[in-house]
């Protein structure tokens, strides 16, 4: 009963990002809206972690499986990429690259905030 709960709950978060990308005219996703309400329910003690943790432990477990509809997907599509495979290579490696370095700079920050706040 738990887990239905806490996926309950995911769900419901899920649902309002869903709405929020109908209500706001910005190409944004609905599943980071979902994830910016689930982080600040989180951040300001709204939701404990211990109502969503082993659901969340659960999803990511099984992460992979979600996975393969879309390989195939690309699989099937293989003779209309062939085409742009270069291009497509291109763009995969220029924006694997960037969100490597942005990740690196964003934690190289927080480490160094989070040592000057040691130190005071």
């Amino acid at each position: 009963m738990k887990y239905i709960i806490q996926f309950g709950i995911i769900l419901f978060i899920s649902f309002i990002g869903e709405l929020l990308n109908r209500a706001i005219p910005l190409p944004i996703p609905a599943s980071i809206y979902g994830m910016l309400i689930l982080f600040t329910a989180l951040c300001t003690g709204m939701l404990k972690l211990s109502h969503v943790k082993e659901s969340g432990k659960f999803l990511i477990s099984i992460m992979p499986l979600m996975f393969i509809a879309p390989a195939v997907g690309l699989i099937d599509s293989w003779g209309i990429m062939q085409e742009f495979i270069v291009a497509i290579i291109v763009i995969s490696v220029i924006s694997t690259v960037a969100v490597i370095a942005a990740t690196g700079h964003i934690t190289q920050l927080i480490i160094r905030f989070k040592e000057k706040e040691g130190k005071r």
